[in-house]
């Protein structure tokens, strides 16, 4: 049993709510198309893929649910972490009743095999420019539903290894030591996989290999090609 990942699907199948990513490069021409093929070519039934934020466009769950009916029916097992985009994450308890091959992760982890899969949206951090008073809030909020994760895992699989998912960077930069950070020093996280970054630019400025410890892989879409990135 092999353990996928990917970030920033960004999918819009709902009935008027195209939105093509193309516009935004290249590497996003026939996204879903490319991307769909790669997993039917990777996955099977008994596999795992961990997709770290934005998934879908849709606002509200009547139009996600086109793009998650998708990503259901896809091979394997999926674990879903919040993205900014995901205005439609509301109600969790409904959404990990509604998908039979989908786990909508907040607050929690998932064992799968010697893993534990741990994982929160996560948000800008000090140190950011663009770092404002009213994401402080946010930013803490965050950390803690981060912790949650990882305390879960801790005590209810003490000893395994753990992999952990955000959607935003886990730091603003390589000279900066965010909350985030100091929690995978504390819970002994020594694998970070997060998306958010797009573009030439942020790629070249993505943290990525080691640092403090913890050694991370930038996994959005467009940086992977559209193809998912086998982690075990």
């Amino acid at each position: 049993m092999s353990i996928f990942a990917i970030g920033d699907l960004h999918l819009s199948f709902a009935p008027g709510s195209d939105k093509p990513m193309d516009v935004f490069g290249s590497r996003w021409y026939n996204h879903e198309e490319r991307i769909k093929e790669d997993w039917l070519k990777s996955v099977g039934e008994d596999d795992t893929v961990v997709i770290a934020g934005d998934v879908s466009w849709g606002l509200k769950q009547e139009e996600a649910a086109y793009d998650l009916r998708w990503i259901d029916a896809l091979p394997g097992k999926k674990i879903l972490i919040k993205g900014n985009h995901d205005l439609w994450w509301t109600g969790i308890n409904r959404l990990n009743r509604t998908y039979e091959s989908m786990l909508f992760l907040q607050n929690d982890f998932a064992l799968v095999e010697d893993c534990c899969i741990c994982g929160s949206r996560g948000w800008i951090t000090p140190g950011d420019d663009d770092f404002g008073e009213p994401d402080m809030k946010v930013y803490k909020r965050e950390c803690l539903r981060l912790e949650a994760s990882l305390k879960a895992a801790a005590e209810k699989a003490p000893g395994r290894e753990i992999l952990c998912f955000l959607h935003y960077p886990p730091s603003s930069g390589r000279d900066y030591f965010s909350g985030f950070q100091q929690l995978f020093e504390d819970y002994g996280v020594r694998e970070v996989y997060y998306g958010h970054i797009h573009g030439e630019s942020g790629f070249a400025a993505a943290m990525q290999g080691e640092f403090y410890g913890s050694r991370y892989s930038l996994i959005s879409a467009d940086y992977l090609n559209c193809r998912l990135l086998r982690v075990r």
